[in-house]
């Protein structure tokens, strides 16, 4: 074998694999709706676009500081402290062509050969995946039933090898958001071990209930907490691939210096629409409400539809059924509504082992989430 030993274990992106799948019947003029994708359908708003065009009418398109330009640093610190309480300032800041990219170049900074990476499922694939690359090994501590984190198994899960917990909230493929008290539980788990937690915080503004917290915020955090997040969800920014990590000062400094020998610096244009992004004439609200009616229209019509049983998504895009009554495991359930229905889902499998789930992203045209339901509604009245 001429592969690395790294890539033997790791697996495709089944989010992405599953995506490929319907754009490939796509191409062959079947009309697929696509409830699989993990980003939102609006346009980037105007004024982002805006600000790049004139980046790029002034000849904005050179090299930039490999942690990013220091304007768009200053203003996330600004945006972490008034937003998000965490005590941060420009040093703490490195901005990134993407937050998955945040994400593998803070676990390659932190993640040794041999050490463990706790990680509550269900869970964002490529967590597992960047831990395996890393060298690392992901301890999975799946939740409890209502979705909500399960603090006494990641407190038994943690070990003299554990280095890492990695959290995300509002979550991906669940739609939960942590609890004040989650936090606070996990932040006290943290402070009881020498370890360090990773907050994935990308789907922070896309909240229906509850409020999000920070876990960097919490006394004794500031140096204990990664936090990443991005541009890509809250601004339908998918394809500009900028995102950003907080960190204390030495891990900024390693994340860095590991960008520097790798994609050499963020996109030069795509930080001045980043800039633009932040302030707080950038209308998100409207797209954080059609969100919400979307969710509420999804809920009530797999609901109605009595195959599926589900907890309401507090937050993100997604909301992630049982499908047990169908007596499917989550590929085939999937395979057979693209197949049959031409509506294209992601197994729960690919989610930490959930076999008997799939993921369904109202992140759709409530027309397509219409029309999705109807062609599911007639499947489901043709098994056995």
């Amino acid at each position: 074998m001429v592969l690395a030993r790294r890539l033997l274990n790791l697996k495709e992106s089944g989010t992405l694999k599953a995506m490929a799948k319907a754009k490939e019947l796509q191409s062959m003029g079947v009309n697929v709706i696509q409830l699989d994708v993990g980003e939102p359908d609006f346009p980037t708003p105007e004024n982002i676009v805006r600000a790049a065009k004139t980046a790029l009418d002034s000849g904005y398109t050179h090299y930039t500081p490999s942690p990013g330009i220091p304007e768009l640093r200053e203003a996330i610190a600004l945006k972490l402290r008034e937003e998000n309480r965490l005590n941060v300032s420009r040093d703490n800041i490195v901005v990134t062509p993407g937050s998955k990219q945040a994400i593998f170049y803070a676990v390659m900074a932190l993640v040794d050969e041999g050490d463990e990476v706790i990680i509550p499922t269900p869970a964002w694939p490529s967590y597992m995946e960047i831990v395996t690359v890393a060298g690392g090994r992901a301890r999975e501590v799946p939740s409890t039933t209502d979705f909500s984190v399960n603090t006494e198994g990641i407190k038994e899960a943690i070990n003299e090898r554990t280095k890492l917990i990695i959290i995300n909230s509002p979550n991906n493929p669940t739609g939960y958001v942590m609890s004040e008290k989650e936090v606070s539980e996990l932040a006290d788990i943290v402070a009881d071990h020498d370890v360090f937690v990773l907050s994935d915080e990308i789907y922070e503004k896309l909240v229906y209930e509850r409020q999000h917290i920070s876990i960097g915020s919490l006394p004794g955090m500031d140096e204990k907490t990664i936090t990443i997040n991005g541009f890509s969800k809250a601004y339908a920014m998918t394809g500009w691939r900028l995102g950003y990590v907080a960190a204390p000062k030495p891990i900024a400094s390693a994340i860095n210096k590991l960008q520097q020998h790798s994609a050499s610096c963020p996109s030069s244009f795509a930080q001045k629409a980043a800039l633009e992004a932040l302030k707080p004439e950038t209308p998100v609200r409207p797209m954080v409400e059609e969100f919400r009616r979307r969710r509420d229209f999804i809920c009530g019509a797999l609901e109605k539809l009595h195959f599926f049983r589900f907890s309401k998504p507090l937050g993100a895009f997604y909301v992630f059924p049982d499908i047990s009554a169908t007596n499917m495991k989550s590929g085939k359930f999937c395979d057979l509504l693209l197949e049959k229905a031409g509506v294209s889902t992601t197994p729960g499998e690919d989610f930490g082992g959930y076999d008997s789930h799939i993921r369904i992203s109202y992140a759709n045209s409530m027309e397509n989430l219409m029309e999705a339901v109807s062609r599911i509604e007639r499947v489901l009245e043709s098994l056995p």
